[in-house]
Parts: structure tokens; sequence; C-alpha cells
């Protein structure tokens, strides 16, 4: 089987990692966040630490990083997040992982067309208050001009 793709951030891991602080500023996500994903259970393996208990997050922990950031933009849940992290810590479950992913996908779909359905609305309201505007601004051009005599 092909390996399974992460997306993955452009930055320079030294050999002995990331501060938190670093993949922080790496990946847009707060201290509190990253902090979060491990405590909830998303990160692939626990963070190393160096012998100061300081988190340092290696090459891995990134690119697995950068799939939570792709899963939680999807809008996959954080359960389903968790379970893909169960899943991915254990051989031979590509089949669940895969049935987690369509059943997202489904989810994403559904949502889309609920989007698109909400974009058509606004476009219609849209148009109907441009024509609106575009007559009051007719109406406007075609009376006569008052003079200063006629103002009040």
């Amino acid at each position: 089987m092909p390996p399974v793709t992460l997306p993955t951030l452009d930055v320079a891991v030294p050999d002995d990692g990331l501060s938190i602080g670093d993949v922080a500023r790496a990946t847009g996500l707060s201290i509190d966040t990253l902090r979060y994903y491990e405590r909830a259970g998303l990160m692939l393996d626990p963070t190393p630490r160096d012998p100061g208990g300081r988190r340092r997050y290696t090459r891995t922990d990134l690119d697995w990083i950068a799939g939570l950031i792709m899963l939680r933009e999807t809008g996959m849940s954080i359960t389903d997040v968790r379970r893909m992290a169960e899943l991915s810590r254990a051989a031979g479950t590509e089949a669940e992982r895969l049935i987690v992913l369509e059943s997202h996908r489904d989810r994403v779909l559904a949502e889309l067309v609920r989007t698109q359905a909400h974009l058509a609305a606004l476009d219609k309201k849209i148009a109907a208050y441009q024509a609106v505007v575009a007559s009051d601004d007719q109406t406007a051009t075609s009376l006569p001009t008052p003079t200063s005599q006629e103002l009040p």
C-alpha cells in the first residue's frame, strides 16, 4: 500500500526539535491549542520533552499537526479527529480510517449543498436590492433639480 501523505509545513526542524512557541508561530495555532491537542489525545505520539520537561516537536509531530489543521479546517469534529489519531496509532486500520474520512466527506458535501443554497438566496436578495437602488437612482436622475429658491 502506498504511504498516506499528510500536508506538511515548510519549517526547518532542528535535531533537538522545535519549542511549543516555534510550533505555534509555524502553524498559526495558539500554545493553548497545541497543549489541548496533546491533552485531548489528538497527537499521534506523546510530544517529546527535553530534560527540563519542555515540549520539543519533531518533523513527524509537525506533519501530524498539519494534518490535524487540515481536518479541523474541513469541519471534522474533535471526536472524529481523535478517532483518526487512535486508528493511526495502530497498523492495519486503514479500512476504519477510510470509513471515518468517507463519513466526514459526506457531511462536508451536505454542508456544501446547504452553503450553495445560502449563496443562491443571497445572490437573489442582492439582485433585488440592486434593482431597487438602480430604480431609485433612475427616479432621482429623472426628477428636475431643485433651484436654490425651492430648497427649504
